[in-house]
C-alpha cells in the first residue's frame, strides 16, 4: 500500500554532482555528540515522539541517530573535513550556537544557571525576572548560547528541548547560509536540502528502504527530512505502528481533530455502555479505578484455601495494607484492607504468603511452607519432559473452574469518589470486597459467558491458542493458559468487546488496541511504591511474565488510552508500507537504513500474537490487506546457519535493488568482535563490503539493572562489492595494519583539531577508535571476493565446533591487536607501551579509562578481548555492572607474585612496592626500592628509568580514583630518581 503525505521540492536540477563521491559517514561521525543526545532521546521515556503509539514497543532506535545516519549519508566528505562536521552538527542542531534556540526556559532559570550572565535579564515591577527588551532577539540568542558552550556538552542537554521538539524552520533558520555556502545548495528547509543532495547523489529525490521498520523510528525521521521511504516487516503489529507513525502522528492538524473527535465519541459511547450495565459503580455512586486480583490454592498440608501474593502492601505512601483473617470454618481467608498502617504493619504486610518459591501462611504449623512445585504438581514424564498437574484450559474458559489447583480471587478494589469523579483533581480510596461488589463480578462473569463464543466469532473477542515457543510456552507451563483471551479477565474481555463493537472502530482506534491491550491483561502487576503506585503494563520487559496477584482497569483509566493525545510532527517524505518477509522485498532504494534481529533480539514474532490475536479477525481497512499472523516459520530469528542464510537472502535482495553508488547501514548492538565477524560474513556474502563503523550510546542506565547488557548502537556503513579479485592472507594484514593506521590517524587529527576548538571537548573515546579500527580491517578484507582463494563466507552455513575460530574472525582480531599497538595511552612513554604484555597492556590502558571516568564492566570485557587477556578478572577490583574498577596496589597485596602472566610482569612488581610504600602507619618509599632492588639484583639500574615511568604513570592516573596510592606511587618514583649507586 501506498501512503501519499504532504510532499515538497519534488523537481530542480543540483548544480553539482555527488554521484560518486563519499560521503560523511564513511570519513567521520561525531559520536560523543550524538550519544549524548540519543541517551537524552531515550531518557525522556514516554515523552519520545513514537513512544505515545505503543511504549510496548522496545526496540526503537533514537530519531536523532536515525536522522544522523541518513543526513551522514547524504552529504559529502569534502577536503575540508573541519568544516564538514561543522555543518553536519548545524543542520542537526548540535553545533554550539543552536543552545539558544533550543533553551526555552524562563529569564529566571537562565539566571540561576548562569549568574555571570545575568545582564541578559531584568527585573520587573512584581520583582521577577524577564529578559531585557532593549536586547534584539538574535543577539540574546547569541549570548544564551555563549552562556551553554561554557558547560560540557551532555551537561546542556539537561536544560534544553530535544531538536525534535522544536519547531524546525526557527531552529534551522540562521544556518542556511553557512549550508548551502559550503555545499553549493539553494536550500532553506531539510526537505529541500535532502531533495537537492538526493538529486545530486542519485538523480532523484532520495529513497531509503528499511524492510526491518519494527515500530517506525526509521522510515519516519527519514521521511520527515524529506525522503521518500519504502518499509515493511513480517509482523502486522510493527507494520501498524509505523502506519500510525505517519497518519496520526504525523496528520495534519486538520485531521488530528477528526481523529480525536470520533476516539472521543467511541470513549463516550463505551462509558456510556459500562455505566448502564452498573458494573463499576457501587451503591454510593463511586467509580471503580482499579481491581486487584489474586490467585489462590488450597494448600496440601492444611486444607485451607490460601490467597497467593509475594506482598501484601498495596500502597507504602498512603499506609494501605491487607490482612488476612482466618476463617477457621470455612478454612479460608478473609481479605481486610487496612489504611493508616504504621511501619510495623507495613513490614508484617511485606511477608506474603509466596516466599521464596513456597506457600507460606498462618495456619499452616510448618513455617517453611510447600514448595509450589508441590502444589502445582510437577513432575517429568518417561522421557524427562517437565510436566504438571495444571488442567489445560479450552477455548470456553476465561475464569478457573472449581475443581482448577489455582483460582482467581477479587481482593481489593481502587474506588474514586463520587464527589471527585469529574474533577481535574480525583480522590481515591482502597476498600475490601463488600457481597455488593461480589455481585458485580457474577454479573460481569454471566455476560461474559453468555456471549463469549458469539463475540469469538466475530472477532471482538481471540479465539486463537498459544502456539508454544521460546516465550510463549510460558503462560501454558505456569497457568495452564492455552488460548490467548486466557491472559485477559473477563472484566477485559467485555470492555474491548464493547470497544471493537463501536460503529466508530477505525484503523485509528486499532492502532490505539494493542497500547490498551497492554495495560489491561492478567499479566499486568500492581506497583505499591510512592508516585508510581498502581497498575503496571504488561510488557515492562519483553516477556510473558505471569504473576500470583494483579489488576484490572477500570474504564475511568482506560479511556485516556482510547483518544490520542500524543505528540505530532510534519512528514514530508511518501510512505509505502508492506507486511512482508525481508527477503521478498523488491522496492528499488538509494539508501538502505535497517535494525535487523541479530544472536539474541526479542522474539517479537512470538510475544506479539498477544496483540495479533485481538485483530485477526475483521480488521478494518486498510489492515483487512495485511496478513494478521506472526507468521513464525518466516521470520528471520535466532542464530545458527539457518538464520545466517536468511539473513544473507535479504540483504541479497537489498543490494540488487539498490545503485552502484547506493549506500547501506546496518544497525546491531553488539561490540564483540566474533559478532562483528558473523555479521560481516553475512553481509560481504549479500555483495556488500563495509566502509565505516560507529557506535552511539543508544539505551539508558536502567537497561543494565539486571546485568551487563550492551548500551551501543554499532552504524555498519556499506557499498556494493563491484569488482571480484582475491588476495593472499599476509598481503591481507599489511593492508589492515596500513588501513588502520590510516583510521587512526585522521580521526585523531580530526580530534585534536575539534579538542582545539571546542575547549577539551573530546570527540572519539578509546572505544570508539578500537570500533573504527575493526570496521578499517572490516573495510579492506570485504572489499575482496576470496582470500587465498577461499570465500570468507566459506564457515557461513556450517555449524563451527566449540573454539573453532573463522579466518575473518582472525582478521579482525588481529585489526584490534593493530590498533592496540597504536593506541598508546594519554601520558604512557610510547616507547615502553610496544614492549608491555597482553596483561600490562590491559591494567595500564584501563588506568587511563578509569581516569576517565569510566566504569561500565563492558568497557573492561571490551579491552580484555582486543588484549586477548582472558584472566582479566584477576586484576578487577569490582565487576560490578556500573561500578566496575581495577585492583589497586592496596587490593592486591601480596597476591599474584608468583609464577607466569601478570606476576612476571614489572608493572606487578612496582605495584607491589607502592603497596610496601603504603604499608605501615606512614608511608615509607626506601620499603618501595629495598623491594624492587631485590626482585631486579641483577639489572635493577637498567631497569630503572622503566620502574620509574611505571610508578609515575600509577601515581598520574590514580590521583582522583585512589589517592592515598597515588601519592605513594608518586614518593617511590622520586624515591627511585634519587637512588644513587
Amino acid at each position: 500500500m501506498t501512503h501519499m503525505v504532504e510532499s515538497h521540492v519534488r523537481t530542480g536540477l543540483a548544480p553539482f554532482s555527488l554521484r560518486d563521491a563519499p560521503s560523511l559517514i564513511e570519513r567521520q561521525f561525531p559520536v560523543g555528540r550524538l550519544s549524548a543526545e540519543a541517551y537524552k532521546e531515550r531518557m525522556a521515556g514516554s515523552g519520545q515522539t513514537l513512544t505515545a503509539l505503543g511504549s510496548y514497543w522496545k526496540g526503537r532506535k533514537p530519531l536523532i541517530l536515525v536522522r544522523g545516519v541518513v543526513l551522514g549519508c547524504l552529504l559529502p566528505a569534502t577536503a575540508d573535513p573541519a568544516t564538514d562536521l561543522d555543518i553536519f552538527l548545524k543542520l542537526m542542531a548540535m553545533d554550539d550556537a543552536a543552545f539558544g534556540r533550543r533553551f526555552d526556559g524562563s529569564a529566571a532559570e537562565f539566571s540561576r544557571l548562569f549568574p555571570a550572565y545575568a545582564g541578559l535579564v531584568t527585573e520587573t515591577r512584581g520583582k521577577r525576572l524577564a529578559w531585557r527588551t532593549d536586547l534584539a532577539l538574535a543577539d540574546r540568542l547569541g549570548r544564551v548560547a555563549e552562556a551553554f558552550a561554557t558547560l560540557p556538552y551532555a551537561e546542556r542537554l539537561q536544560y534544553v528541548r530535544r531538536p525534535e521538539e522544536c519547531d524546525e524552520v526557527e531552529l534551522l533558520a540562521a544556518v542556511w547560509p553557512a549550508v548551502n555556502r559550503h555545499l553549493g545548495t539553494r536550500a532553506t528547509s531539510m526537505a529541500q536540502l535532502v531533495n537537492e543532495l538526493g538529486i545530486a547523489r542519485f538523480g532523484h529525490r532520495p529513497q531509503l528502504a528499511d524492510p526491518f521498520c519494527g515500530a517506525g523510528s526509521i522510515p519516519f525521521e527519514a521521511a520527515r527530512m524529506g525522503c521518500d521511504v519504502y518499509a515493511s516487516d513480517l509482523n502486522p503489529i510493527a507494520a501498524m505502528l509505523t502506519w500510525g507513525a505517519f497518519n496520526i502522528i504525523g496528520a495534519s492538524d486538520e485531521q488530528r481533530t477528526a481523529i480525536e473527535t470520533a476516539q472521543k465519541r467511541v470513549a463516550a459511547a463505551v462509558d456510556r455502555e459500562i455505566t448502564r450495565l452498573g458494573i463499576e459503580h457501587d451503591s454510593d455512586g463511586n467509580r471503580a479505578k482499579a481491581f486487584l486480583y489474586c490467585l489462590e490454592t488450597r494448600c496440601p498440608r492444611t486444607g485451607w484455601m490460601v490467597p497467593m501474593a509475594p506482598s501484601w502492601v498495596i500502597s507504602r505512601v498512603r499506609g494501605v495494607v491487607a490482612k488476612l483473617v482466618p476463617d477457621h470454618a470455612a478454612k479460608r481467608y478473609r481479605i481486610e484492607i487496612h489504611t493508616g498502617a504504621d511501619a510495623a504493619a507495613i513490614t508484617e504486610a511485606e511477608r506474603g504468603t509466596v516466599q521464596g518459591g513456597r506457600l507460606v501462611h498462618p495456619m499452616n504449623p510448618e513455617r517453611s511452607g510447600v514448595e509450589i512445585r508441590t502444589v502445582r504438581g510437577d513432575y517429568r514424564d518417561a522421557d524427562g519432559t517437565p510436566r504438571n498437574r495444571l488442567r489445560l484450559w479450552e477455548k470456553e474458559d476465561f475464569v478457573p473452574r472449581p475443581d482448577d489447583i489455582f483460582q482467581e480471587r477479587l481482593y481489593c478494589i481502587q474506588w474514586i469518589t463520587r464527589e471527585s469523579l469529574n474533577k481535574g483533581r480525583q480522590e481515591t480510596f482502597f476498600r475490601e470486597v463488600l457481597p455488593e461488589d461480589e455481585a458485580r463480578e457474577r454479573q460481569v462473569e454471566n455476560i461474559v459467558r453468555e456471549n463469549l463464543a458469539d463475540w469469538q466469532k466475530a472477532g471482538l473477542v481471540p479465539d486463537m491458542r498459544i502456539e508454544p515457543g521460546e516465550n510463549t510456552t510460558q503462560p501454558i507451563r505456569e497457568r495452564g493458559w492455552t488460548h490467548w483471551h486466557h491472559l485477559f479477565g473477563a472484566r477485559t474481555c467485555l470492555l474491548i468487546s464493547i470497544l471493537k463493537d463501536s460503529e466508530a472502530f477505525d484503523a485509528f482506534q486499532a492502532a490505539q488496541l494493542p497500547g490498551i491491550l497492554n495495560l489491561t491483561s492478567r499479566l499486568c502487576g500492581w506497583h505499591n511504591d510512592g508516585r508510581k503506585g498502581g497498575l503496571q503494563n504488561a510488557f515492562s520487559n519483553q516477556a510473558l511474565n505471569c504473576l500470583l496477584n494483579y489488576g484490572a482497569r477500570g474504564f475511568v483509566d482506560v479511556a485516556p488510552y482510547i483518544i490520542f493525545g500524543g505528540p505530532k510532527a510534519r512528514v514530508s517524505g511518501e510512505l509505502s508500507l508492506d507486511v512482508r518477509d525481508a527477503k521478498g522485498v523488491s522496492a528499488k532504494h538509494d539508501i538502505g537504513l535497517s535494525d535487523p534481529p541479530y544472536a539474541d533480539a526479542v522474539n517479537y514474532h512470538e510475544i506479539t500474537e498477544f496483540f495479533i490475536a485481538w485483530l485477526r479477525k475483521n480488521p478494518p481497512q486498510p489492515f483487512d490487506q495485511w496478513t494478521w499472523d506472526s507468521q513464525r516459520s518466516n521470520a528471520i530469528k535466532g542464530t545458527g546457519e539457518e538464520f545466517r542464510r536468511d539473513m544473507v537472502a535479504a540483504y541479497s535482495t537489498l543490494t540488487r535493488h539498490m545503485p552502484d553508488n547506493g549506500v547501506q547501514v546496518v544497525m546491531f548492538t553488539h561490540q564483540d568482535a566474533g559478532v562483528w565477524a558473523d555479521l560481516a560474513s553475512i553481509l560481504w556474502a549479500a555483495g556488500l563490503r563495509v566502509t565505516a563503523a560507529w557506535n552511539i550510546v543508544t539505551e539508558t542506565g536502567n537497561a543494565l539493572r539486571e546485568g551487563n547488557y550492551v548500551q551501543g548502537t554499532v552504524c555498519l556503513v556499506l557499498r556494493k562489492r563491484l569488482s571480484a579479485a582475491n588476495a593472499r592472507r599476509m598481503e591481507i594484514e599489511a593492508e589492515i595494519e596500513d588501513a588502520v593506521a590510516a583510521q587512526l590517524a585522521r580521526l585523531n587529527a580530526l580530534d585534536d583539531a575539534w579538542h582545539e576548538r571546542a575547549q577539551a571537548e573530546t570527540l572519539y573515546t578509546d572505544g570508539d577508535l578500537t570500533l573504527a579500527a575493526y570496521a578499517a580491517a572490516l573495510q579492506v578484507v570485504t572489499a575482496y571476493s576470496s582470500i587465498d582463494r577461499q570465500p570468507l563466507d566459506r564457515d557461513l552455513y556450517r555449524k563451527l565446533a566449540k573454539g573453532e575460530r573463522t579466518m575473518l574472525r582472525d582478521l579482525v582480531d588481529y585489526a584490534a591487536q593493530v590498533a592496540n599497538s597504536l593506541l598508546v595511552p594519554e601520558g604512557f612513554p610510547r616507547e615502553m607501551w610496544r614492549d608491555l604484555t597482553a596483561a600490562e597492556r590491559f591494567y595500564v590502558r584501563m588506568l587511563d579509562m578509569e581516569a576517565k571516568g569510566s566504569a561500565k564492566v563492558a568497557d573492561f570485557q571490551n579491552f580484555a578481548k582486543s588484549f586477548a587477556f582472558a584472566d582479566y578478572a584477576e586484576l578487577m577490583a569490582s565487576i560490578a555492572p556500573n561500578a566496575a574498577a581495577l585492583a589497586g596496589a592496596a587490593d592486591l597485596r601480596g597476591r599474584m607474585l608468583e609464577g607466569e602472566g601478570f606476576a612476571a610482569t614489572p608493572l606487578r612488581q612496582v605495584l607491589f612496592a607502592i603497596w610496601k610504600t603504603m604499608e605501615g602507619k606512614e608511608r615509607d618509599p626506601k620499603r618501595g626500592v629495598t623491594l624492587l632492588k631485590a626482585e631486579y639484583t641483577a639489572d635493577y639500574w637498567q631497569r630503572r628509568q622503566k620502574l620509574i615511568a611505571l610508578a609515575s604513570y600509577v601515581a598520574l592516573k590514580t590521583a582522583n580514583t585512589r589517592p592515598d596510592e597515588s601519592a605513594a606511587a608518586q614518593e617511590l618514583a622520586e624515591a627511585l630518581k634519587l637512588d644513587r649507586v
